[in-house]
């Protein structure tokens, strides 16, 4: 019988080969860790501090902006938060992130300070460098909240406004700061009126949004018939969709009826029902969970591990 000859150990080639054999359990593992730390996992509710200023973290912009809407025929103002670093010579996804019907551009800045909870967040490591957008979603030209903010010409303003967006405030942010300009890395999300439009908007535009997130909708939401008349066009485009509302808040049946309807059509969607009204503490915790999940690879397989709260 013919003996095996063993190879020579000596040898460069023997050498050469160990050398790539060693690179590619080496890459084998590299590929392994990046892949588990952008699994996407389940986002936990925010714990206590999440909103408080840290001193010792580096702190993002947040500036007004003030923009030509054809539209409404006037200048329309905004204000626009850049991430920790900012640089031009990067491009960064944005989120679009709306108000309820009682405020403007300044709600979210003034009783929600989502430029501390961001910034906690990327000292934190645990959310994408993005740009967001805090705009008046009333779009009229006295687009103030006040008198009666109930006053029909000033709710048609809200709808108004998905012409404002689309046509009028993403062309200018997007030209004038370092923005993605692809569905993939454009999100739209708000409370309750905000979120009945991000709703609207963000469903009704996906070839515009691919990741859509309502905190406590109101009921300007469409009926889910009229948001989503084709299920399966929405399986195959969105990237995340995120529902959550307070338990006790009287407005959550707009929340429930869109879940309903989703679950019966098989949309992948996340339900997040936790104890609270309707009020900023639910707000804030909306905004913190889904900002950690967006422009991000996603599992929809950890959307059922959301909880639902029991309502009163």
């Amino acid at each position: 019988m013919k003996q095996s000859k063993l190879p020579d150990t000596k040898s460069p080639l023997f050498s050469k080969s160990k050398i790539i054999t060693k690179a590619m359990l080496l890459l084998a593992t590299v590929t392994v860790t990046v892949g588990s730390a952008f699994a996407q996992g389940v986002v936990q509710p925010a714990a206590a501090g999440f909103d408080v200023v840290r001193a010792n973290v580096k702190h993002g912009k947040i500036d007004t902006i003030s923009y030509a809407s054809k539209t409404v025929d006037t200048v329309r103002r905004a204000l626009i938060y850049t991430p920790p670093g900012y640089s031009k010579n990067k491009r960064y996804p944005v989120l679009y992130l709306l108000h309820g019907i009682g405020g403007d551009e300044k709600e979210w800045f003034n009783g929600g300070h989502p430029q501390d909870i961001l910034d906690n967040l990327y000292a934190d490591g645990k959310i994408v460098p993005m740009i967001v957008v805090l705009p008046n979603g009333r779009a009229m030209k006295n687009d103030r909240a006040t008198g009666n903010i109930m006053a029909a010409d000033k709710v048609a303003a809200f709808a108004n406004f998905e012409k404002d967006l689309l046509t009028d405030l993403i062309p200018y942010v997007e030209k004038n700061f370092s923005a993605l300009t692809d569905r993939e890395h454009r999100a739209v999300a708000g409370l309750s009126m905000g979120g009945g439009q991000s709703l609207n908007f963000g469903l009704g535009n996906l070839d515009k949004f691919a990741w859509v997130g309502a905190f406590s909708a109101a009921p300007n939401t469409k009926k889910p018939e009229e948001l989503l008349p084709d299920p399966e066009k929405a399986k195959k485009m969105l990237k995340l969709l995120f529902i959550s509302c307070g338990a006790s808040d009287n407005l959550i049946y707009n929340s429930k009826r869109t879940h309903d309807y989703l679950a019966a059509k098989g949309v992948p969607h996340i339900y997040f029902i936790e104890p609270g009204v309707h009020d900023f503490k639910v707000w804030k915790n909306g905004l913190y969970m889904f900002s950690q999940l967006i422009f991000k690879p996603v599992d929809t397989s950890t959307f059922s591990q959301y909880t639902v709260a029991a309502s009163n």
